[in-house]
């Protein structure tokens, strides 16, 4: 999974200390997200995240909790406060090495990130097929 803070590099340039606040309240949201979701911080870059699940279901779980906490702040947030999420989901082989995770996974899971809208979930064709019944 691959969620990443919509804006976050314009934010910055408005509004530094803002936006720095907001990012250790999105850091700390995602990580107690996680840890609920049995999901594994793999990096932290900047204002996004790789993480690793032992499925493709916790992670799209983690994502929609993750996309309804977000949502629910933004209902009562002044403007210059709200934060999205995009999120990536991806389910394929990654290679640990040297402390570092690679591989097709972790490719794809960052790229289709973007692709989602503000607030949305993109997921990959696998990992439609493995949770589309639940």
């Amino acid at each position: 999974m691959f969620p990443d803070l919509v804006g976050y590099s314009a934010m910055a340039q408005r509004d530094e200390a803002l936006a720095i606040e907001l990012l250790e309240l999105h850091r700390n949201w995602v990580r107690g997200m996680l840890a609920r979701h049995g999901g594994r911080e793999i990096e932290t870059v900047g204002d996004a995240f790789l993480v690793e699940f032992g499925g493709a279901l916790a992670a799209v779980e983690c994502a929609v909790a993750l996309q309804h906490r977000f949502g629910e702040y933004n209902k009562f947030a002044p403007y210059n406060r709200r934060m999205q999420l995009r999120i990536g989901i991806h389910l394929g082989d990654v290679e640990h090495k040297d402390g570092k995770v690679m591989g097709d996974g972790v490719n794809l899971a960052s790229r289709i990130h973007g692709m989602a809208e503000p607030g949305g979930i993109c997921v990959s064709e696998q990992v439609y097929h493995a949770v589309r019944n639940r």
